[in-house]
C-alpha cells in the first residue's frame, strides 16, 4: 500500500488537524437516550440501522447521524431514519465529521472491510463505543492498538459475529466442555453457494455523487472506479478476499466452541476457477489452522457451488454436527462412544440488543473486541498463507505473524 500521511488521512476522513473531539456521555442513566452514529449505509450497515430502530424504544436508542461516501445511499439512509425516528439525522461523507459531534455516543461500522479498523481506531480515541462489522482487522498492527485503546479507554465493542449470540453455539461450547466427544482433533466447516452475489449494479454509480477522496482515505490514491466501491469484495486493495469476508464466522465460532484463542499456524490454496469477471480474490479457498489446544480447523468456500454450510467438531467419541445442532457416537471405534442425542440450547439474543445492554453495564458484550483480535489473526494468517503461498505462524508473545 502507497503511504498515506497522517495529515492526508486526517484531511479524507474530515477530522481537523489538532483539533479536540467532542466528548459522549460515558455513564447513562436509566432514561437517557444512547445516540448513535452509523458509518456505511449500503446493505450491512442498512439492515444494522433496522435493528437499532426495532429496539427504539425497549431499549431507547435513537441514530442521530449517518456517513456514507456515495450520495444515493446517504440519503436513501437519512429518509429511513427519519421514518423510523421522527426526524432527520446529521448527513455527511467524512466520518471524522460524524465523530466530533456532541450528539453521538456510539458508533456502528459497516463500511468496506478496509476501513473498519482505522475507523474504530478513531472512534476510540474520540470516547465512542463501536459496534465494528466483522471481519474486525486486515493487519494484526491494527487489531492491537484498537483492543489496547479499547482496554485503556473503558470502551465497549461489539464486533458482527452474530454467533456469539446465537444460543445453539452457546449450547455447542457448555457440551464441548463436559469431554463427552473425547480428545476433540478436528473441526471442519465450509461455506459454499453459486449465485454472484456481489455483482452490484455500477452503472449506477456516478463519480459526482461519491466523495472518492474520502472512500480511499487510507488507500493508494487511484482514479474514480465505481467497481471499487460497488464490488468492493473483489479487489486486493479492499479486502483481503473470502478468507476474511467468510471464514472470520466460523473460524470464530470454532474458537468459542472450544474456549481456543489463536492459531499456531496455518496453509492456504485456491484459485479463480469460474468467475473470470476481472476478480483479483479466489472463488474457490481452503485452509488448515492448527491450534495449539490440539486441534485442527479446516475451512473451504467455494463461490462455484451450492452446497450450502456444514460444521462439524470430530471427537474420539463422537461428532457433533453444527447445523443440525445433533451429535453421534459414528465412528467412535477407540473411544468410549456417546448415543446420539440433539444439543439443547438457550433462546438467541439479540447481538445488537446485547451491545446496547453492554453500553449501559459497562460489562463486555458477547463478541468482544478481544475475539475480534483473534478472528482478525487467524484469517490474516489463511490470507498471506495463500498470498505467500508459505506456512504462516503466530507468536502470541510477540503477537506477530511469520512465515516458517
Amino acid at each position: 500500500m502507497a503511504s498515506i500521511s497522517r495529515r492526508s488521512f486526517l484531511a479524507a476522513s474530515g477530522l481537523a488537524v489538532g483539533a479536540g473531539m467532542a466528548l459522549p456521555r460515558t455513564v447513562f442513566g436509566a432514561n437517557e437516550r444512547i445516540r448513535v452514529g452509523v458509518v456505511g449505509t449500503g446493505d450491512r450497515g442498512s439492515s444494522l440501522m433496522q435493528d437499532i430502530g426495532r429496539l427504539r424504544e425497549s431499549h431507547n436508542v435513537e441514530i442521530t447521524a449517518v456517513c456514507d461516501v456515495w450520495r444515493p445511499n446517504r440519503e436513501a439512509a437519512a429518509a429511513r431514519v427519519e421514518k423510523m425516528f421522527g426526524k432527520q439525522p446529521f448527513q455527511t461523507s467524512r466520518f471524522g465529521e460524524l465523530l466530533a459531534r456532541d450528539d453521538t455516543d456510539a458508533v456502528v461500522i459497516a463500511t468496506p472491510d478496509f476501513a473498519h479498523t482505522p475507523i474504530m481506531i478513531e472512534a476510540l480515541k474520540a470516547g465512542r463505543d463501536v459496534y465494528c462489522e466483522k471481519p474486525m482487522s486486515q493487519t494484526v498492527e491494527e487489531a492491537t492498538e484498537a483492543l489496547t485503546l479499547a482496554r485503556e479507554r473503558g470502551r465497549v465493542v461489539q464486533v458482527g459475529t452474530q454467533r456469539r449470540s446465537e444460543g445453539r453455539w452457546k449450547a455447542a461450547r457448555e457440551f464441548v466442555a463436559t469431554g463427552a466427544l473425547g480428545h476433540i482433533s478436528r473441526i471442519s466447516a465450509a461455506n459454499c453457494f453459486n449465485h454472484p452475489r456481489w455483482a452490484r449494479d455500477c452503472g449506477a454509480c456516478k463519480e459526482e455523487d461519491v466523495d472518492w477522496d474520502a472512500y480511499l482515505f487510507n488507500r493508494p490514491k487511484v482514479a474514480f472506479d465505481p467497481c471499487l466501491l460497488r464490488r468492493w469484495h473483489l479487489y486486493r486493495m479492499c479486502c483481503n478476499g473470502i478468507s476474511g469476508l467468510w471464514m472470520c464466522h466460523l473460524i470464530d465460532a470454532a474458537a468459542m466452541a472450544m474456549d481456543a484463542t489463536y492459531p499456531a499456524s496455518a496453509v492456504a490454496l485456491g484459485g479463480i476457477y469460474v468467475w473470470k469477471d476481472g476478480r483479483e480474490h479466489t472463488d474457490v479457498f481452503h485452509a488448515l489452522l492448527d491450534y495449539p489446544e490440539g486441534f485442527l480447523f479446516s475451512w473451504c468456500m467455494s463461490l462455484t457451488n451450492a452446497a450450502g454450510t456444514h460444521f462439524t467438531i470430530h471427537g474420539l467419541n463422537g461428532t457433533l454436527d453444527m447445523e443440525r445442532a445433533t451429535y453421534s457416537g459414528d465412528g467412535a471405534e477407540g473411544g468410549t462412544g456417546i448415543e446420539a442425542g440433539k444439543l439443547e440450547a438457550p433462546p438467541d439474543e439479540n447481538h445488537m440488543a446485547n451491545w446496547l445492554d453492554c453500553i449501559r453495564s459497562r460489562k463486555q458484550p458477547n463478541a468482544d473486541i478481544l475475539f475480534g483480535h483473534q478472528h482478525s489473526v487467524a484469517t490474516i494468517m489463511a490470507a498471506e498463507a495463500l498470498e505467500s503461498g508459505r506456512r504462516m505462524r503466530y507468536d502470541r508473545g510477540e503477537g506477530k505473524i511469520f512465515a516458517g
